[in-house]
């Protein structure tokens, strides 16, 4: 059989992703990679799949990222050789440990341009190591329709035994990297799909008869899903749920749980049943390995995150079984923790919305929780954690959560909210810090002619990384007065002040602006009708407060709820 051309090696890798469920693919422009663009433009003039241009191939991978997390489908990303194809390692980091089907599609030198010196030549396969389920390199000329057929089984997860996660297909291609003269791509299109708004549906999770009583909780960690819901609901059992469980909410779930564990009622923990990753805070870890409290992690399929033997929970694969650890709420137990969770979220709202309380972060947490419909994705450092603190859980879910906690990196947060609307074409919000907006400033760029996502990103600027003020460097940097050497250190190294006019960056980027200070402007803010296209709604705070506002929400939380730990 005669070598493929270029173009028909890109047609037939098209062809195979296709068949393969592949309806969006983020382009990165080269010209390596050229066969594949122009391939990917005649599928995309055919109806068969959206195209996305970035030209940024960090920005690109995130896109997909999230364009593949909110639509469940293997979404693909393209890009030329060389140091292109190591922009994508952030990535496909973060969808290896979360678990997203993230297609790498890697244009090559073929094998005789290696170890010459060719311009844009390095060693690109297996350049993801251990953090791709399945990487091929097909040479020039060979056909790519068996390797892609197997790269999609490895990313969705159909390889029994292994977890959904992204792959590598770096294809090599010779010149010409060009149609003939006279290509034109068809002149149909892709059409958007309609607007698909997150419905919630209960999962059927039954009690069963006879169970012993138990002080068991539900601990719903990243990613467990309303399941965790629906088993503490059937159970009688507190819910103790992360912002990006997806779980937390209806009448069992108790909002300011975190404050709870380590007096009353979380002193009385006997057992706890996981579902999912827990990511976010030292009470919950602390929890986990407490002497005496018995774990169980429901563990129904493969997981990347841990790796089996390394994690203390029971693991469990049967909802039966499941149920017969956890037993049923003791008497009074659920009602314990019911009553101790309105009086720590009363205390809670008190400190942060009570009358003269200035703007702070977990106050912008709340009002972005309420506020927000069809997707919110959560920016790692303060702001998830702030919304873990201080939002209260709905009856029903309003919104579907997203972060990227696979690896809780702040990279890629605006390309990845970018990608989630692209994936549900549903509005999105995206709640994220300063520094976190800075480090992917450069996902606000969507050239002209492509498709501009509904997004509202409210940043939470204190002019920093708070973050390390409530952690233990604030400890170090102590009292600024008593040691000023320390203090400057730590806000060098830790705090990294900055005066980035994010006011300029907006409108750089053709983004509208909106700059609020107070509760009240935020609320006015967010309540406000909804403008089609793109907004960033800057909340301006002070940073310096926040160690001693933990501590007082703490103190008022002890005091509310009668018992200090």
């Amino acid at each position: 059989m005669s070598p493929l051309s270029s173009l028909d090696a890109a047609r037939e890798a098209v062809s195979a992703l296709l068949a393969g469920g592949v309806r969006c693919v983020v382009v990165c422009p080269g010209s390596r990679s050229a066969p594949l663009a122009y391939a990917l433009a005649e599928a995309e003039g055919r109806g068969h799949l959206e195209l996305v241009v970035r030209i940024d191939e960090r920005a690109g991978g995130f896109t997909a990222l999230g364009a593949a997390l909110s639509s469940g489908r293997p979404t693909a990303v393209v890009t030329t050789s060389g140091s292109a194809v190591g922009n994508l390692v952030p990535a496909v980091m973060e969808a290896n440990h979360a678990e997203v089907p993230l297609i790498v599609l890697s244009a090559d030198r073929p094998e005789e341009l290696h170890g010459t010196g060719a311009n844009q030549t390095t060693e690109q396969f297996d350049l993801f190591g251990e953090h791709v389920r399945f990487a091929a390199t097909v040479e020039a000329g060979a056909s790519p329709s068996s390797p892609v057929r197997t790269a999609l089984s490895a990313a969705t997860g159909a390889l029994e035994g292994v977890p959904a996660g992204p792959v590598q297909l770096n294809l090599c291609f010779r010149e010409p990297l060009v149609p003939e003269d006279g290509w034109e791509p068809p002149h149909g299109g892709w059409d958007a799909p309609p607007v698909q708004p997150y419905a919630y549906r209960r999962p059927p999770v039954a009690a069963l008869g006879g169970l012993p009583p138990r002080r068991t909780v539900v601990l719903a960690g990243h990613g467990a899903g309303p399941l965790a819901e629906a088993f503490a609901a059937a159970h009688g059992l507190p819910l103790l749920a992360e912002p990006t469980s997806n779980a937390r909410f209806g009448g069992h779930a108790v909002g300011p749980y975190r404050l709870l564990l380590e007096g009353h009622p979380g002193a009385l923990i006997e057992r706890v049943v996981l579902f999912g990753r827990p990511t976010l805070s030292r009470p919950v870890t602390a929890l986990l390995a407490r002497e005496g409290v018995q774990t169980a992690l429901y563990h129904a399929r493969p997981a990347a995150w841990f790796r089996e033997g390394r994690r203390p929970e029971r693991l469990i694969d049967d909802l039966d079984v499941l149920s017969g650890f956890a037993g049923r709420g003791a008497e009074g137990w659920l009602d314990a923790w019911l009553l101790a969770g309105a009086a720590a979220q009363e205390a809670v709202d008190r400190i942060i919305a009570g009358p003269g309380a200035v703007l702070t972060g977990p106050r912008l947490a709340q009002l972005v929780w309420e506020t927000s419909h069809g997707q919110l994705m959560l920016g790692s450092s303060n702001g998830i954690r702030d919304v873990d603190l201080a939002a209260s859980p709905p009856t029903q879910p309003l919104a579907r959560v997203f972060a990227n906690r696979g690896l809780a990196g702040i990279d890629g947060a605006i390309s990845t909210a970018t990608g989630l609307w692209l994936g549900r074409r549903t509005a999105t919000t995206l709640f994220l810090g300063d520094l976190t907006l800075l480090h992917d400033a450069g996902g606000l760029l969507i050239g002209d002619g492509e498709a501009e996502p509904d997004l509202r990103a409210v940043v939470l600027n204190d002019a920093g990384g708070a973050i390390f003020g409530v952690l233990e460097h604030g400890r170090v940097g102590g009292d600024p007065d008593a040691r000023p050497g320390a203090a400057a250190a730590v806000e060098r190294l830790f705090g990294t002040p900055h005066h980035a006019d994010l006011r300029a960056l907006a409108a750089a980027y053709g983004v509208r602006h909106t700059l609020v200070r107070t509760s009240a402007e935020a609320a006015a803010a967010l309540s406000g009708p909804r403008r089609a296209g793109r907004e960033i709604i800057e909340a301006r705070l002070d940073r310096a407060g926040l160690r001693g506002l933990h501590a007082r929400i703490r103190a008022a939380v002890e005091d509310a709820v009668g018992v200090r730990s």
